[in-house]
């Protein structure tokens, strides 16, 4: 019993970093799309944009992979990959959110892309942030 809540722990972690960074991906997906349809020369400036919040799931997934050859078991393993579960499937959504309206920005003025940028790679650090501490967490 105790081994299944550390591999529920680690599915929780998978499940919720690929969740948020779906939905992140989505969100500013969808808006680049709308920006490129009307201006597909602006594909490079949005396209950063768009894939950023894509590493949390990349994240979550490093967790899970190293969770399994971490050596816990039970609540210890739970423990271990919660910090990137929770964070990551929060600051992916709160990435896409704020990457799609980045995009926007981008529609209206061009020049500012690469400060434009900054705001969501803000987010990123905290999930870089709990991506560390799930792997310092023995």
């Amino acid at each position: 019993m105790e081994q299944a809540i550390g591999y529920f722990g680690l599915a929780l972690c998978m499940i919720f970093c690929g969740l948020g960074s779906a939905y992140g991906l989505y969100k500013a997906g969808t808006a680049a799309a709308g920006v490129l349809s009307e201006d597909p020369k602006k594909f490079s400036k949005v396209m950063i944009l768009v894939v950023l919040p894509a590493t949390q799931g990349i994240y979550g997934f490093v967790i899970s992979i190293l969770g399994i050859s971490a050596g816990l078991t039970g609540w210890e393993l739970f423990a271990k990959v919660m910090p990137m579960a929770v964070t990551g499937f929060v600051s992916a959504v709160f990435q896409g959110i704020t990457a799609a309206n980045c995009i926007y920005a981008v529609a209206k003025q061009e020049s500012l892309s690469g400060k434009l940028l900054l705001f969501p790679a803000m987010i990123e650090t905290y999930a870089i942030l709990a991506l560390v501490v799930s792997i310092l967490i023995q």
